[in-house]
């Protein structure tokens, strides 16, 4: 029989609550408790300041529960941010805690090991959990401070920043293991007449609409990013040039029978691309330049087409 024990731990008023009783922390079994919980405290406060990094951070803690408490797994959830983090092998008994701080919701963290858990393991448990709590809380807003340094807030995509970045990487990539590289760049098709015409939130929701329709043509690996406006990069590592083209071939295609409306009207959108494979003597600027003179020369033959060299 597999126990399941779960419990919602609000830090402020469990901090509270410790401080009150205090006293009565349970002691857990002499052959478990080879170092006090004061002590096990002490080095959870000093490690976990050594790292923002979320990752980190959840693995520090684990290996100081899993010496003192015998635990096998820690599992932690964040949903509405897509974060999922479990070390260590699932075990038969199982105790989960939802944390909150002043309204904010931390996740879900879930422990499991062989062994039954006691009373005393669980107090010990809610207890250390609150060394978790500054720590947590200040890798979680650490990274959203990198995502939204590097994502375009609109859709989601990368921005400048991250695109320089990314090229730069994959360039270097590129040359060192003499692989090929291709870029695609788009720009959507009479975009100021929507923005005009139907708003500039249903520009917004234009822009997203796009941006779904790219991912879908995608593999995981490939990258998008905004470069400004209604203009987009689309990064293909280790791609050729016929490859990248049936690429941009087919997010042409999805984007033009997407089927786009605002308030009911059915808004045809279309988008043209230009497509580039890296030349041996090529950087960031060369490759990125002449893909974005390509999809002039796709716009000027007549938009909602792609120009290749």
């Amino acid at each position: 029989m597999t126990l399941t024990q779960g419990n919602t731990i609000d830090f402020d008023s469990a901090r509270l609550k410790l401080s009150e009783n205090a006293s009565t922390v349970a002691v857990l079994p002499a052959q478990t408790n080879l170092i006090s919980l004061a002590a096990v405290q002490d080095k959870l406060t000093q490690s976990l300041q050594t790292s923002l990094e979320l990752d980190r951070i959840l693995e520090l803690f684990f290996q100081e529960l899993r010496a003192y408490l015998g635990l096998d797994c820690l599992d932690y959830r964040l949903e509405g941010r897509n974060l999922h983090h479990r070390i260590g092998q699932p075990s038969l008994h199982r105790c989960s805690y939802r944390m909150t701080h002043e309204g904010s919701f931390l996740g879900e963290i879930q422990f499991g090991r062989k062994k039954r858990f006691t009373e005393a393991h669980l107090k010990t448990l809610e207890t250390l959990l609150g060394n978790l709590l500054y720590p947590l809380r200040n890798a979680l807003l650490y990274r959203e401070a990198v995502y939204c340094a590097h994502n375009d807030s609109l859709t989601g995509v990368g921005n400048r920043l991250a695109m320089d970045r990314a090229l730069d990487r994959e360039v270097r990539l590129s040359i060192r293991n003499r692989s090929t590289l291709s870029l695609l760049v788009l720009d959507i098709d009479y975009f100021k007449q929507i923005n005009d015409q139907y708003g500039h939130a249903c520009g917004d929701d234009a822009l997203k609409a796009v941006v779904n329709c790219i991912r879908n043509c995608l593999r995981g690996a490939d990258d998008i990013f905004r470069m400004g406006g209604e203009e987009f990069v689309i990064l293909l590592g280790d791609t050729a040039a016929n490859e990248a083209r049936m690429v941009a071939e087919r997010i042409r295609c999805a984007i033009e029978e997407m089927q786009f409306q605002t308030d009911g009207i059915s808004i045809p959108i279309t988008a043209s691309l230009g497509v580039a494979t890296r030349r041996p003597d090529e950087g960031i600027r060369e490759i990125l330049d002449r893909c974005d003179k390509l999809m002039y020369c796709a716009k000027r033959a007549g938009r909602n087409r792609i120009a290749a060299q």
